[in-house]
């Protein structure tokens, strides 16, 4: 089986948000990148809503599964209610999306930079995780290679993790004389993950220039692309961008 690509959708919905009304439209631009070839859709609501909102997470639900295909819900599940964004479990129990990703960032972050420490956080995550897994929902955690903490991760009852993708990223944009040792943690860590029975997904920075090197680091069962395949669409076209992204995942056993 080949890398399964899922299209984040955040950037499109901060487009949206620069302006009054539905445009660019969040549905048909998943329509899209359904169409060209992604696997799946993945929004990450935060609660001062500055691009994905609470009230988009139903329609592009209702699209997912009209097409068959995974819905990824993305967040800090310890969000709590804000004005009109009723909190991370709250939008995960109303949508049953087929997977949550749970992600330890804070309303202050311009982006998530960093996986979950779960010698502090485990015991907390342990039962929204069982929780979650009640509702039928795959539980996968945003992790940075780091095998003691991976079996943690197994121990807590996670699905999946997704590995932080960021250093190596950067250290492949950079040419740094670390990126092979940078790469080779993230090797031996899908290594362990996979022999722990821990499913691997990854995200964040992987772009058309370090994405194929970074599949070839085996058991990656998907990836959640969302920034670089947007600006890459400015150039190419939405279609052209997700087609070229997913014909990388195409070429990439998780076997």
């Amino acid at each position: 089986m080949s890398t399964a690509l899922s299209v984040n959708l955040n950037k499109i919905a901060l487009i949206r948000n620069s302006r009054e009304g539905t445009y660019p439209d969040l549905v048909e631009h998943g329509k899209t990148c359904l169409d060209a070839g992604a696997t799946g859709i993945t929004v990450h609501p935060r609660p001062d809503q500055r691009h994905i909102r609470a009230t988009d997470i139903a329609p592009l639900s209702a699209l997912c599964r009209s097409r068959n295909v995974e819905f990824n819900i993305e967040g800090n599940p310890f969000a709590a209610e804000l004005a009109d964004y009723p909190g991370f479990v709250a939008l995960v129990e109303a949508a049953r999306p087929e997977q949550v990703t749970l992600v330890p960032d804070n309303n202050d972050q311009l982006t998530s930079d960093h996986g979950f420490n779960l010698s502090i956080s485990g015991d907390d995550l342990k039962p929204l995780i069982q929780h979650f897994q009640e509702l039928g929902i795959r539980v996968s955690l945003f992790m940075d290679p780091n095998i003691e903490q991976i079996s943690l991760a197994k121990a807590i009852g996670a699905d999946r993790i997704e590995f932080y993708t960021g250093p190596y990223a950067q250290a492949h944009k950079q040419r740094s004389t670390e990126l092979e040792s940078i790469f080779e943690d993230y090797r031996l860590a899908a290594e362990h993950a996979h022999n722990i029975g821990l499913e691997l997904n990854a995200g964040h920075d992987l772009n058309l220039n370090n994405l194929s090197q970074f599949l070839t680091i085996p058991h990656i069962a998907e990836v959640s692309i969302g920034h670089a395949l947007i600006v890459d669409a400015i150039d190419l076209g939405l279609s052209t961008a997700v087609a070229r992204y997913s014909n990388i995942c195409g070429n990439h056993r998780t076997d």
